[in-house]
């Protein structure tokens, strides 16, 4: 598949938002923070997830009519989740508006809500690829999981770079727990890797033109210029390509941070893993095979 830089900001930024959320609200139920740390890592929060929600707007043909992509809630979850977006960030915004007003216990309930939101958010960006039986590097609960850890590392690895700015205490717990999510996410996304790497094409070149001859070889595609099949549904990068993404996304978002916060450079790995995490969305765009592409294999 073409990986659309609008989704892969969308996706990257918004699951660190969200995984930021749900460190600062665990902290919050044990008592580890206070009001003015809440306050303004939520505030982050939600730029990064109001950052990825704009990148997504490029996405689309007209965005004038995002709205109503949330009426077909009852079979897509594409619908679910972008209902989800909008109440996760108005409860995560409440949450710390409470706090601002020194509500803590009403602040503590509307955490609550918005974890809940969070992870049904999680679960939704995900299904819309885990769903999709045809792309079978896709379609398998790994992508639902990876979607889950990938987001809440890279969040814990926020707040753990947060607090070392303010000089805090808590910089320490932030950064185990940033480091124990990511050394998870990194076995589960490894364990994709492995699982795609065995997988093989269900369809041929003779399934998918209907011909049972044992030798076809494609020498046109019927236009002497590209189509949108040949435009959307693959990305145009070379093996090589392909593999220093892979190997650039493994150390990006998994090694090098994971080494700098046991020396608690937290700012600096939180950095690096942002990074890392784009390159690992968009290999995770390029690495599904779409079936078509056994018929469009070649322009002129």
């Amino acid at each position: 598949m073409r990986p659309a830089w609008s989704v892969v900001l969308l996706t990257t930024l918004l699951g660190a938002g969200q995984g930021l959320f749900l460190a600062l609200y665990g902290s919050d139920l044990f008592g580890f923070s206070f009001s003015g740390f809440l306050v303004g890592g939520t505030a982050i929060s939600l730029t990064l997830c109001g950052a990825g929600l704009a990148a997504s707007f490029f996405h689309l043909g007209r965005p004038e009519r995002a709205w109503r992509s949330a009426a077909q809630w009852r079979t897509s979850w594409l619908s679910r989740e972008v209902i989800a977006i909008p109440l996760f960030m108005a409860l995560a915004g409440t949450y710390g508006v409470m706090h601002w007003l020194g509500m803590r216990e009403g602040a503590l309930a509307a955490g609550a809500l918005a974890a809940v939101a969070c992870l049904a958010l999680y679960v939704c960006t995900g299904m819309i690829y885990a769903c999709l039986k045809f792309l079978q590097e896709w379609h398998s609960p790994l992508t639902v999981v990876n979607f889950t850890l990938l987001g809440t590392a890279s969040g814990f690895t926020g707040a753990a770079a947060l607090a070392a700015q303010g000089n805090l205490s808590m910089g320490k717990t932030y950064a185990m727990a940033a480091l124990a999510a990511t050394l998870l996410a990194a076995v589960t996304r490894g364990a994709a890797l492995a699982r795609n790497a065995r997988l093989r094409p269900r369809s041929s070149p003779q399934t998918a033109i209907g011909i049972k001859h044992p030798r076809i070889a494609q020498k046109a595609q019927g236009a002497m210029g590209g189509s949108f099949n040949t435009r959307e549904f693959f990305h145009g990068a070379g093996p090589m390509r392909l593999a220093a993404v892979k190997w650039g996304f493994l150390a990006g978002a998994f090694g090098i941070p994971a080494a700098l916060l046991l020396l608690q450079f937290n700012s600096i790995a939180f950095l690096i893993q942002l990074a890392g995490l784009v390159a690992e969305r968009w290999y995770f765009f390029a690495e599904a095979r779409h079936p078509q592409n056994l018929y469009y294999q070649a322009i002129s």
